[in-house]
């Protein structure tokens, strides 16, 4: 699903896209572009170099609104699973170690099948535009 808002939002902003997950961004002077399925510890040097961040994530129905948009706080949280980083505790980190951290939003978006597909529901799909929306808005703060 992140990967579908930031093509629209490449192509909503008029910068070059890639065509497929396999295919990194094409580098642009306006916005920098990285897809990955899940947050790790290493990337809170990379973060700590930026101003903003955006983070886009699916969720499962337990947020009340199909897409929102919050502040992420700094806040280290303990997960049960061995492999699941917040965003929260990857600003948390990258404030601890790097002695900074950007502005921080998290937009999530309601996802209605989470099987192993490329292609997104119906449902989902139709979200896609009011989060690249909401994007747009933050990125014009």
């Amino acid at each position: 699903m992140a990967w579908h808002i930031m093509h629209a939002l490449a192509l909503k902003l008029g910068i070059p896209t890639s065509s497929s997950y396999e295919d990194e961004f094409p580098a642009n002077d306006r916005l920098d572009f990285a897809f990955f399925l899940q947050l790790t510890p290493e990337m809170a040097e990379d973060i700590s170099n930026y101003e903003r961040v955006c983070f886009v994530d699916a969720h499962t129905g337990d947020v009340p609104q199909p897409v929102r948009l919050i502040d992420v706080q700094s806040e280290f949280q303990r997960s049960p699973f061995t492999h699941h980083l917040t965003a929260q505790s990857l600003s948390s980190m990258c404030e601890t170690i790097y002695g900074k951290k950007p502005e921080a939003v998290l937009l999530s978006v309601r996802g209605y099948r989470f099987g192993f597909e490329r292609e997104l529901s119906v449902e989902t799909g139709a979200l896609v535009e009011e989060a690249v929306q909401l994007i747009v808005e933050w990125l014009e703060r």
